[in-house]
């Protein structure tokens, strides 16, 4: 079964610069939201086990905020979008100054704008990795949670197979003045896309 492990050097690197295309998409789109300047920091790029992703936001019991949407198409997978509740808040701060960042619950307005929010930002770097694959790949009709990490990995993959082994992590900063607002994505393709995107990357690399 292949998994991110059999990805070469080069490929990693391709990765790497999917990621930071998609940044900049993403900064692009979170701009024309907020009607102001944005910039985002040069995300990381990496692989991460499967059982590793809840950890790689807190752990399993940690309360995040949560856009997830599967993916369809020549590569089809499960994306996830994940803030903790703070970094939501403020996020939402940015769109509305009424926005109370203390009281860290989420009324469904809120919740509605977190989910549009995700799935722009998200889509952005969905994007990048079909423009540079050339694969046909495009998201569902994004879902929105604020639960543990656990529980929303869980539910997010259901349907899933217990064969996925690996993710791809992309953590980012957006930086909108002096503030810095941090969330990450994570790539989760079905155990037969990967073969699929190896053969793109391949291919990229060969062309």
């Amino acid at each position: 079964m292949a998994t991110f492990n059999q990805f070469q050097e080069f490929e990693m690197d391709i990765l790497k610069e999917i990621g930071n295309i998609g940044a900049g998409n993403a900064a692009t789109a979170l701009a024309t939201l907020l009607d102001k300047p944005v910039d985002m920091g040069v995300p990381t790029v990496q692989r991460v086990p499967f059982e590793a992703i809840a950890e790689s936001v807190g752990g399993d019991e940690s309360i995040v905020a949560a856009v997830y949407f599967r993916v369809e198409g020549e590569a089809p997978g499960n994306m996830f979008f994940m803030m903790t509740p703070e970094a939501a808040k403020q996020l939402l701060y940015h769109f509305n100054s009424e926005v109370s960042c203390e009281h860290l619950e989420f009324t469904e307005m809120e919740c509605s704008t977190i989910s549009e929010i995700g799935n722009i930002l998200a889509g952005s770097y969905l994007s990048s990795l079909a423009d540079f694959t050339r694969l046909k790949m495009f998201p569902t009709v994004p879902g929105f949670a604020l639960d543990m990490a656990g529980a929303i990995l869980s539910y997010g993959l259901l349907h899933m197979s217990h064969t996925a082994d690996e993710a791809l992590l992309i953590d980012t900063q957006f930086l909108e003045g002096q503030n810095q607002v941090q969330g990450q994505f994570f790539l989760i393709p079905d155990p037969e896309s990967f073969h699929v995107i190896f053969e793109a990357l391949g291919a990229l690399y060969h062309d």
